[in-house]
């Protein structure tokens, strides 16, 4: 939407030129639609996944040419709004049989609002209503499919990621110091900033009206928020009765996303959150479901066994990829480019592989994503409450200085040295790096300051910037009545959108892969906050409700094992195969064009090379930084503010 006082020379072009930015993600189709009375374009890639004809094409509009929308995503239950639409007095006359047709039906029945509410789905739209003059941009819930804008004086533009915004000509490129200094600490950028200073992530469960008499003012309207799921009524009854319901929720959530017109299948990797997906969706189809996992050479890192075992016990049509250290050297210069934005999760890697191994044969692929945030997965989860009733006993003045020197003492180099001598099968996993962060949370003065140490990459983001910046931080974050639900709330609301999902989001969609997570059913979700907190966390363990649901469909020996994540030996790989790739960004010439302090950089680098500590997670947060630095076009250095 451009403001009267914008000049483009061929509005129509830039418009082609942005929309084509993200031929990615939509191989199948494109199209666009401008305005010029009113300064409105709107442009569409299209991956074809429901009703591939014709009439699924966007921009698409309604029968009564009041609405325009382009629409990325899946509205799953759009066969009961249509039904229910088409019970009406004055019902519409359909012309296909795509989702993106029902909700434009849909919004004229029922107003924007009152649409979305109805819709079960992950979405981010633009909706152009000719009447009002006003465009909407909407986001799903939980925050699934991405979606940036950009305000300023030429107008606004908006895009499912920035390389569709800094193609617009009038783009201003520069960064956001609070941003960069968020990322540094948490590995991302958490909405509602992104990397740069007037672009914004639209948060989860938003609508953002912007008029063209109001283009610097926009609206935001919160249609959903994750902040009440707390105040919800609780649901009652025994184990039996509460594991039925959850049961019967999920089932639909895995049913609705099996809905395609196209090959699907599943990632899987033996764990409990996938194990449970493809196992609820092989006993509702007939034929054996495609899976998919990585394996991995370094048997402490290898999710492929259990995979296979699991895939064996259901009959799934399972493939794996075995991923060695190779594979990620070969990766890692794509990463800058194809995040797009400051992006430091390592897991990025293998996600990305099994997308590509996947893409091969289907083109959607169901997920376990937001099974640990929803229901009480992580490690933080059970451990961080118990780490907090100890530090309670030790005077907050003096916690810090116990911290220093406990990481300056032997206990370090102790931990080391029984991670080298025991052999593989015995040693526990990744015992240097936990002793490690446990010695640093230490440090903490209050349970949200925990928190926040828990999520740290860099503590003090500071070394790296010269300087102390505002940032979006939990500090003032919602509350529960309880320090575990805080933690799962504040997850769910940061970690899981910010980082868990867009690494999904960026990796599959590169290969024109669409990734469904019914764990993010926001019926599942509201579900697993009525639940008693037994069902979550029992006797030190976390997903119980998750674990007893599988255990119908899988022996228990199969998937009764130590939580790894999805995750990858990077800290030996900067060590030995990518070390020269790494040394060339972390001590050529970018770190010392005064964007971040060199000293620390190389202090942190030599001493992980000297396997004294495991910096291998601050340091893949610099490496992700400079190499976006590399990639990212017409950038210009920020300004010395405050943000």
């Amino acid at each position: 939407m451009l403001s009267e006082r914008a000049q483009l020379a061929s509005p129509e072009s830039v418009l082609r030129q942005l929309t084509d930015s993200l031929a990615h993600r939509g191989p199948d189709d494109s199209g666009t639609m401008w305005e010029a009375t009113n300064g409105v374009g709107l442009g569409h890639r299209r991956l074809a996944i429901v009703d591939l004809s014709p009439t699924g094409r966007q921009p698409m509009t309604s029968q009564s040419q009041r609405y325009t929308i382009v629409f990325n995503g899946e509205v799953y239950n759009f066969n009961a709004i249509r039904a229910e639409i088409e019970a009406l007095a004055d019902a519409p006359r359909f012309h296909g049989s795509s989702d993106t047709e029902v909700m434009l039906a849909a919004v004229e029945a029922w107003g924007l609002e009152q649409a979305v509410r109805r819709f079960v789905g992950m979405f981010a739209f633009a909706l152009w209503d000719r009447r009002e003059r006003r465009l909407s941009l909407c986001r799903d819930r939980l925050g699934v499919k991405p979606l940036y804008y950009h305000v300023s004086s030429a107008g606004l533009c908006f895009g499912s990621e920035l390389r569709a915004l800094r193609a617009f000509p009038l783009f201003d490129h520069e960064l956001d110091e609070g941003a960069v200094y968020s990322f540094l600490r948490f590995g991302y950028v958490p909405a509602p900033k992104s990397i740069y200073r007037n672009t914004h992530k639209l948060e989860p469960g938003c609508i953002l009206h912007v008029t063209s008499e109001g283009i610097a003012t926009p609206e935001l309207v919160r249609y959903w928020d994750a902040q009440t799921l707390p105040a919800l009524a609780p649901v009652t009854g025994d184990d039996a009765t509460l594991l039925g319901q959850l049961e019967d929720t999920l089932r639909s959530a895995v049913q609705l996303r099996m809905i395609a017109d196209v090959p699907l299948g599943a990632f899987l990797s033996g764990g409990i959150d996938s194990s449970l997906v493809v196992a609820l969706m092989q006993a509702q189809s007939a034929r054996r479901i495609r899976t998919f996992s990585i394996a991995n050479e370094s048997a402490e890192y290898d999710e492929g066994r259990a995979a296979a075992r699991v895939a064996g016990h259901l009959g799934t049509a399972h493939t794996v990829f075995s991923i060695s250290a190779q594979d990620a050297l070969d990766v890692v210069p794509e990463l800058g480019s194809l995040f797009d934005e400051p992006f430091a999760d390592s897991s990025q890697i293998p996600t990305l592989l099994v997308s590509r191994l996947a893409r091969r044969q289907v083109t959607v692929a169901l997920t376990g994503d937001g099974g640990d945030e929803v229901f009480g997965g992580y490690n933080r989860h059970v451990w961080a409450p118990r780490v907090w009733r100890f530090l309670r006993l030790m005077p907050a003045s003096s916690r810090a200085s116990v911290s220093r020197l406990l990481l300056e003492s032997k206990a370090m180099t102790l931990a080391a040295i029984i991670e080298r001598a025991l052999p593989p099968s015995a040693r526990p996993r990744l015992l240097k790096t936990k002793v490690q962060k446990l010695l640093t949370v230490a440090g903490s003065s209050t349970p949200r300051e925990l928190y926040r140490a828990l999520c740290s990459q860099w503590q003090r983001p500071e070394e790296l910037l010269g300087k102390v910046l505002n940032e979006v931080t939990p500090e003032n974050g919602p509350t529960t009545p309880s320090y575990v639900g805080d933690i799962m709330l504040l997850d769910l609301m940061t970690y899981l959108p910010d980082d868990v999902l867009t690494k999904v989001d960026r990796a599959t969609m590169s290969v024109a892969l669409e990734a469904r997570a019914p764990f993010l059913d926001h019926r599942v979700v509201e579900l697993a906050w009525r639940l008693p907190p037994r069902l979550k966390i029992r006797d030190g363990v976390g997903k119980w409700a998750l674990r007893n649901l599988l255990y119908r469909y899988v022996p228990r020996r199969l998937v009764d094992r130590p939580k790894m994540g999805f995750s990858i030996p990077i800290g030996d790989w900067l060590r030995g195969p990518l070390r020269a790739w790494a040394e060339t960004l972390l001590l050529g010439d970018v770190p010392a064009e005064g964007r971040l302090e060199p000293d620390a950089v190389k202090a942190t680098w030599h001493e992980h090379l000297s396997g004294a500590q495991d910096h291998s997670a601050r340091l893949w947060t610099v490496l992700m930084f400079q190499s976006w630095l590399n990639d990212a076009p017409r950038l210009k250095p920020a300004s010395d503010h405050r943000s």
